[in-house]
């Protein structure tokens, strides 16, 4: 099985931060891509990047890249915020699909939900459905994880551990492994 892993946003792009400012929404993001990577390899997959270490890629690139790949799958992968500025209450995690995605993009979207509230013991928000590029434009099963909020000051001394990014790998990696043994 070929999965693409996207790690939502670049390392550019303004605003996508703690309120602190010491995290950066893609260094998060990127971290646990890259984790994830080395698991399913280890599996057995075959896994691509959407993005790239050292620039922004816009979604039109995302997008057209995982379509002209055949990949199987892609899962992208972000944290969460709420409000304009500051430390806000909303916390938890929540996984989006397209509002009119197929049966099996919505197991996978299930599958991650509920791996990642295990793993982590964070709050449920639940899987949502969303009309964002990554899973409007592509042609395989896409869904988008937030894997807690940078915006909630326990969830954000989270995010900046090396010991939730595996925590959040783990649960990535097993969602999709269960998918393919479905």
């Amino acid at each position: 099985m070929k999965i693409m892993i996207d790690a939502g946003h670049g390392p550019g792009t303004i605003g996508k931060r703690t309120p602190d400012g010491r995290m950066r929404e893609f260094h998060f993001n990127a971290a646990v891509a890259e984790e994830v990577r080395k698991r399913l390899v280890a599996e057995g997959f075959t896994v691509t990047f959407s993005h790239q270490p050292d620039r922004d890629v816009s979604l039109v690139e995302r997008t057209r890249f995982a379509n002209r790949s055949g990949v199987d799958l892609l899962v992208s992968i972000h944290a969460n915020a709420a409000g304009n500025g500051g430390y806000h209450a909303a916390e938890g995690i929540e996984c989006f699909v397209y509002p009119t995605a197929s049966a099996r993009t919505r197991k996978l979207g299930e599958l991650l939900q509920n791996s990642l509230v295990a793993s982590t013991g964070r709050k449920n928000r639940g899987l949502k459905t969303a009309d964002f590029a990554m899973l409007r434009d592509t042609f395989m099963p896409a869904v988008l994880v937030e894997c807690g909020f940078m915006t909630h000051k326990q969830e954000a001394a989270l995010l900046q551990t090396a010991a939730y990014r595996k925590r959040c790998a783990r649960a990535i990696s097993f969602a999709i492994s269960c998918l393919e043994n479905q």
